[in-house]
């Protein structure tokens, strides 16, 4: 917290300020553009699905993404207090602001509900390889929908949208948290124990896992399934494997569940992306279900994430089965550029040129573009400079012409591509 005798030009001079603090970057310019049509290419696949859009605050009440609902560790959190002493914490993950929205407003709906959103996260954890502290996530929840068509719905939608953002290359890893939680029962571990063997997973350390095995002297199948965990990856045999390895209900279930998902999205003829990791943990302790990452090349993070929840919305009130996905557009863009992905642009725009005299000549040929949907940038011509000038700060600016009134009768449209001029007539102009 900032103190009342804090000298602001004791720490910062006009240099220091012009940094963003660490994990934080500016976005401008081509690279901007880009990113923002990727957003709103993956937000009208999600409008295709049925999603309807939510917007949630940036901040909420600290305890909305408390420790206890499953989602980051408080010292990851960006915590401050309001003027009434509430403590308030920057959102690091969405799906619990949506979670609390429902049982809000939606406490009585029983049928789905599909919201889809965009909007940044921020987790104050350490940087390191120039990882960012604020993400953008486009993202989508379901909810009262238990069923395994609504997992392969969301595990499609996310394809679709990647597929849709030019990223070919593709693979979709899917797990089942209830296939972790089924074998730590069945091998009797307590909180503390299923917390440590979770940690040495995530952390693949297999020295470790060996090590609490044999204290717990777990025997026959079920060490085996223990030790070969890390190996459960791949296409339906290991599913297969698996089954045999374990008696527990619960880790049968999740099998069967997995198995289901894969012959629906056979159906949408999407399985070829897809392959199955029984290992796989998430730090979001709410997932119960399903859970999935999706990779590509360019990026050794995930472009996405999801999975399946159900007691986050019942500790805001309302009991209801839910799915989520989030994909990671920094990511994505980072992938994109590494895949050298050319992302689908809007054309530039045209610079109409005029002098004061013409002003009104300039503004009636913008209307009659911009009701064409075509993209119109007006510009005063200075006297005290040249049209070179001009020239020069729209091929900076990635622009292709320059339409000049040069009198009441007539307009040079100048092509800066093919480096050509031809001479208009103003009045066609204006009336299109």
């Amino acid at each position: 917290m900032i103190k009342a005798d804090y000298k602001f030009s004791n720490h910062f001079d006009g240099h220091d300020l012009l940094h963003t603090p660490e994990g934080m970057r500016d976005i401008y310019g081509e690279e901007c553009a880009r990113k923002v049509r990727v957003q709103e290419t993956m937000h009208h696949v999600l409008k295709l699905y049925g999603f309807n859009d939510i917007q949630t605050p940036m901040f909420e009440y600290f305890d909305i993404f408390s420790e206890q609902r499953g989602t980051v560790e408080a010292k990851d959190m960006y915590r401050f207090f309001d003027r009434e002493g509430y403590m308030l914490a920057l959102r690091p993950d969405i799906t619990p602001s949506i979670a609390r929205c429902v049982s809000k407003y939606y406490k009585d709906e029983e049928l789905p509900i599909r919201f889809c959103y965009s909007g940044n996260t921020f987790i104050n954890n350490t940087s390191y390889q120039g990882k960012l502290k604020e993400t953008t996530q486009v993202g989508a929840e379901l909810i009262n929908d238990d069923t395994s068509d609504a997992d392969a719905e969301m595990i499609a939608v996310t394809i679709e949208c990647l597929l849709a953002c030019g990223i070919k290359e593709l693979q979709i890893e899917v797990g089942h948290a209830d296939f972790f939680n089924g074998i730590v029962e069945e091998g009797k571990f307590d909180d503390t124990e299923k917390e440590e063997l979770r940690n040495l997973i995530m952390q693949k350390n297999m020295f470790g896992v060996e090590q609490m095995i044999e204290e717990k002297k777990i025997e026959g199948n079920l060490k085996e399934l223990f030790l070969k965990l890390p190996e459960m990856f791949g296409n339906l045999e290991n599913l297969s494997y698996a089954r045999t390895l374990t008696t527990n209900e619960k880790a049968l279930h999740a099998i069967n569940r997995l198995e289901k998902l894969y012959a629906i999205l056979k159906t949408y003829e999407l399985n070829s992306y897809v392959t199955f990791d029984l290992g796989m943990l998430s730090n979001y302790k709410y997932y119960t279900g399903m859970i999935y990452k999706a990779y590509t090349y360019g990026t050794g993070e995930p472009i996405a994430k999801g999975g399946r929840y159900g007691a986050l919305t019942e500790q805001f009130g309302k009991k209801a089965p839910a799915i989520g996905l989030a994909i990671e557009v920094d990511q994505v863009m980072m992938a994109l550029s590494r895949q050298k992905i050319n992302v689908l642009k809007e054309a530039p725009a045209t610079i109409v040129l005029y002098k004061s005299d013409f002003r009104r000549i300039a503004i009636d040929i913008a209307k009659t573009f911009r009701a064409k949907q075509t993209k119109i940038e007006l510009l005063r011509k200075s006297s005290r400079r040249d049209l070179k000038e001009y020239k020069e700060f729209a091929l900076r600016n990635g622009m292709e012409q320059i339409l000049f009134i040069e009198n009441e009768e007539h307009a040079i449209l100048i092509d800066l591509k093919n480096e050509t001029e031809k001479v208009l007539n103003v009045q066609n102009l204006i009336e299109g």
